[in-house]
């Protein structure tokens, strides 16, 4: 008597792949595009940081230019232009630290506060569109503003006022340049905090309504609460990013406040390198920038983790 052979059972994991791939392959199609772009633009440049450690010629390319070690990080440390556009980084990731950070996080509590949709929707258009904006318009609308010749100094001629060198004045160009991010950037940032604020419960701020808590009491032991992990991550990625200040907006305004107070590292590395054509000095400058924010974010999110959040990633 024959029998019908018996067809093996696959593999539960096995089915779930394929039955997780069929589900997502139109996700993972959209995905595609940027999967590229970012092999593509972040990750084939990547060779170029072997030029950091050659005295690089680009006329006999990477393969036979000559090798000498560490020797252009020994001569970025012995270089004082080094070290005031390290110091300029410092301060200015300090001031927007400081100054900047907090300001999507209170935009987006006072705009969960607007009961009403279509003014929500208005205020949020209005706040994200500068983001949109080119570095070179936005400085431009700067300029007609707060410029020598702008609306501000006209209005003070206008009635016998001194005027004020804001655009061009060293001194201030650190609160300068964080207002002007502050301006473009800010309405972008409270994406991410909005929709942690409509992930929190209602039926929290109800109860706690019902118990006779006022509008503070609520967003403290509420709403800060709901938003503390968000929070964490975003300084995590803040404080990664902190050498990275901005390379066009202090491009664009370098010549109008003068090196000492302009140059940072994303501006060392094209004035001393690129421009110049020593790129194996431009590309140390740039690799050390990189190590050190790799360090910086490492730190950060140990720290995160140490005060019991997840950070970028869970222990």
């Amino acid at each position: 008597m024959s029998t019908a052979p018996t067809e093996r059972p696959q593999s539960p994991a096995r089915l779930n792949w394929r039955i997780k791939l069929r589900r997502d392959r139109s996700l993972l199609l959209m995905t595609v595009p940027a999967v590229l772009l970012l092999i593509v633009f972040s990750y084939v440049p990547l060779f170029g940081v072997a030029t950091a450690f050659q005295e690089y010629d680009p006329l006999i390319g990477v393969w036979h230019s000559e090798w000498v070690g560490f020797d252009q990080f020994q001569r970025l440390l012995n270089d004082p232009l080094f070290w005031g556009s390290l110091q300029n980084t410092l301060y200015l990731s300090f001031v927007q630290l400081i100054l900047f950070f907090p300001i999507p996080i209170v935009l987006a509590l006072l705009l969960n506060t607007v009961l009403s949709e279509r003014t929500r929707n208005f205020i949020q258009s209005v706040v994200y569109l500068p983001h949109f904006f080119s570095w070179v318009l936005a400085l431009t609308i700067f300029q007609q503003m707060l410029g020598g010749a702008g609306v501000l100094n006209h209005f003070l001629r206008q009635h016998d006022l001194s005027t004020w060198d804001i655009m061009s004045n060293p001194d201030t160009f650190a609160l300068l340049v964080t207002s002007q991010s502050v301006w473009k950037e800010a309405g972008w940032g409270i994406i991410v905090f909005l929709a942690a604020l409509s992930a929190i419960n209602s039926e929290l701020y109800e109860a706690a309504a019902a118990d006779g808590a006022g509008w503070f009491r609520r967003m403290w032991h509420i709403t800060l609460p709901g938003l503390r992990g968000v929070i964490v991550l975003m300084l995590v990625l803040r404080l990664g990013n902190a050498l990275s200040v901005g390379f066009e907006q202090f491009l664009i305004q370098r010549e109008a406040v003068g090196k000492d107070a302009a140059d940072v590292l994303d501006t060392f590395s094209f004035y001393y390198g690129i421009a110049t054509g020593d790129y194996s000095y431009g590309a140390a400058a740039g690799l050390f920038k990189s190590v050190i924010s790799l360090l910086l974010i490492w730190g950060a999110n140990r720290l995160a983790h140490a005060f019991g959040e997840d950070g970028l990633y869970r222990k």
